[in-house]
């Protein structure tokens, strides 16, 4: 994989909303099982969701449950992450990952996403 860019991030009023892109280059987008994870500070980082290539599978980790919606673009290369009704706890370091292994989309481990991305910033403000 080539490489794979956040952006999106930004700061934001408790309540409002974000959505968070990943972009990729350098193998076939389709292919790639994919997340998004997270990590706030003074934590380890953790699922927000995960997708399978053709995004019929999500998981959503317990926090994004009912607020974030995770989707891909496999023709523009994408991944999204659309977060609304954002809460102070919501800020952190937000990441895309990307891997070939089948069950990682299932299982949604940062430790199992052998690529990465370098992160976008999300500050929620009250």
């Amino acid at each position: 994989l080539e490489y794979m860019k956040e952006s999106g991030g930004g700061t934001v009023q408790v309540g409002g909303s974000l959505r968070l892109s990943c972009a990729g280059s350098g193998f076939t987008f389709s292919g790639l099982h994919m997340g998004w994870f997270r990590q706030l500070p003074g934590n380890e980082r953790e699922a927000v969701g995960c997708i399978d290539p053709r995004g019929g599978d999500k998981i959503l980790g317990d926090s994004a449950k009912g607020r974030f919606t995770i989707s891909r673009d496999n023709v523009g290369n994408t991944l999204y992450l659309q977060m609304n009704n954002l809460k102070l706890e919501d800020t952190g370091m937000y990441f895309c990952a990307a891997g070939l292994d089948s069950a990682i989309s299932k299982t949604c481990r940062a430790d199992n996403f052998p690529w990465w991305g370098q992160g976008t910033q999300v500050t929620v403000s009250s």
